[in-house]
């Protein structure tokens, strides 16, 4: 039996989350601008208590704004990028159908599998590249008095970057050199996709982490975040998972 994929990186989580997506506000605006986030700092008395708690404070609303107004276009997104994954799947169909008949179920089998799902993940964050790169602009310039929280921040938004440019690779040519190959040797290009997505890890800053520096307004924003995180996870697994089958069914690869 095929396993699924195990890199869904962040959905909207937060947060923002499976690779997913991430999030911010429509109630409160936009996310700051580099400027504005990195002025709250710099005016800051280094070993200032109170002043690092308000800096604290003001990454942490402006992470928390980024993140709604993310997964908001990603929900807005989820009817266009089906039908740009249908139409994959439909080239597909027309280029090379069923090029991958007769490939064996193994774990070796399942690195052109995975180089389906990566195709889907291609499609999907590349639809919203450019809610993604506002996102980290939003994002990049923060600072909290903890480093990790920067970190985390940071990363979560270059892991999403990294995703949005993520290149569709060429499946019909993979699969057909794997089966000229009499199934016995994965093409180079795949292997290298593979690595490439494998290499891409992203996480967002939990909830609990954040919570000693929100503002009262955060609350409902998080508490929306959360609705849009439900309805996003359950595409992305329900969907998701029936999108990778279909594409693999349409090339002929085991399932």
């Amino acid at each position: 039996m095929r396993k699924g994929p195990t890199v869904m990186i962040a959905a909207p989580a937060l947060g923002l989350m499976v690779l997913a997506f991430g999030l911010m506000v429509l109630a409160f605006g936009v996310a700051p601008s580099m400027a504005s986030a990195t002025s709250v700092d710099s005016a800051t008395p280094q070993g200032s208590a109170a002043s690092a708690g308000s800096g604290n404070s003001a990454a942490t609303h402006a992470y928390i704004r980024a993140n709604y107004l993310l997964a908001r276009a990603s929900e807005a997104s989820v009817a266009p990028t089906q039908a740009k994954i249908l139409a994959l799947g439909q080239r597909l169909g027309r280029e090379c159908p069923k090029a991958g008949a007769g490939s064996p179920e193994n774990e070796v089998s399942q690195k052109v599998s995975y180089e389906v799902a990566g195709a889907i993940w291609s499609v999907s964050y590349g639809a919203i590249a450019g809610p993604i790169g506002k996102f980290a602009r939003a994002v990049s310039p923060l600072r909290w008095s903890n480093p990790k929280l920067t970190r985390l921040a940071q990363g979560y938004a270059k892991s999403l970057r990294e995703l949005a440019a993520l290149r569709l690779p060429n499946i019909c040519g993979n699969v057909r050199a794997w089966s000229a190959s009499n199934f016995k040797i994965i093409p180079l290009p795949t292997i290298n996709f593979d690595r490439h997505v494998e290499a891409i890890v992203g996480h967002t800053i939990p909830p609990a982490q954040l919570a000693p520096y929100e503002q009262p307004a955060d609350k409902s924003i998080l508490a929306r975040t959360t609705n849009l995180e439900t309805e996003l996870e359950h595409t992305e697994t329900v969907t998701g998972f029936n999108d990778w089958d279909s594409l693999l069914e349409t090339v002929g690869l085991n399932q």
